[in-house]
């Protein structure tokens, strides 16, 4: 089975490391045109100058700080004046780790901006080419605390349980435009982000953060983290014809991790 997403254009979201990088490159390799969204403009020249490139594709950059909305807001309006989209890969950088009772108002809804509020606002601006042209791809990038929530991670588990909500339910209504709205939730992956994580447990924790890895990783039945790279394999498939059939799905890439269906 060959992906061909030639002729296609993609945005994603968090592209400058991580499993955001992983997917923009994927996604670039089969062929897309690929717009990358981070704050750090550095980083973001250095994905840019690495990803595949033929001929027909037109790789570009925005720079946004996703924690600050109406900029956020700004620059997006801006881009979609003069451009639209096939594929959306909505990925944010995740809020701060931390416990329910180690939380404020204030900090509930600046994880609300920045992991919902961004997502709905630059979907419903690229869902305007999408059903002109009838087709189109939206990919929401979750976790699997969805399911199975972590109480370390308070702020992501309850947003992005909303999230995954919100995209079942604009899954159901776009789906007869030939656009289809999927939900990863994502595990474990050997990535900058989960050693942050695993650091922060360990500080509030008083344990090595060498027993934290090992006890996360004897957690999942592969006993191992994730490949960035096979997070991109599973979002170049959803945004390819081969997945025309799958809506509304919440699919966990975990290494067996979830307990439950």
């Amino acid at each position: 089975m060959k992906i061909d997403l030639m002729n296609k254009t993609a945005m994603v979201g968090g592209a400058s490391k991580g499993l955001g990088k992983a997917v923009a490159h994927q996604l670039a390799y089969c062929g897309a045109s690929v717009t990358l969204l981070a704050r750090d403009e550095v980083q973001l020249k250095e994905v840019i100058a690495s990803l595949p490139k033929n001929d027909s594709q037109n790789h570009q950059y925005l720079v946004v700080d996703y924690t600050n909305l109406e900029h956020y807001k700004n620059t997006i309006d801006s881009f979609f004046e003069s451009n639209q989209i096939d594929i959306l890969v909505n990925n944010t950088n995740g809020p701060n780790a931390g416990t329910v009772l180690n939380q404020s108002m204030m900090t509930y809804q600046s994880a609300f901006d920045l992991l919902f509020q961004t997502v709905v606002y630059t979907t419903t601006k690229a869902l305007v080419g999408m059903q002109n042209n009838s087709w189109g791809r939206i990919i929401n990038m979750s976790s699997v605390t969805v399911k199975e929530p972590l109480a370390h991670l308070a702020l992501s588990n309850s947003i992005r349980s909303a999230l995954v909500s919100w995209g079942k339910t604009l899954a159901t209504e776009i789906a007869k435009h030939q656009i289809t709205v999927n939900n990863i939730l994502t595990g474990y992956f050997d990535t900058e982000r989960l050693n942050q994580i695993i650091n922060k447990q360990s500080e509030l924790n008083f344990i090595s953060a060498i027993d934290i890895k090992s006890k996360m990783v004897n957690d999942i039945p592969t006993r191992r983290f994730g490949k960035p790279e096979e997070y991109g394999h599973l979002v170049a498939f959803l945004a390819s014809e081969y997945a025309s059939y799958i809506t509304g799905a919440s699919i966990p890439i975990d290494g067996g991790y979830l307990k439950s269906y």
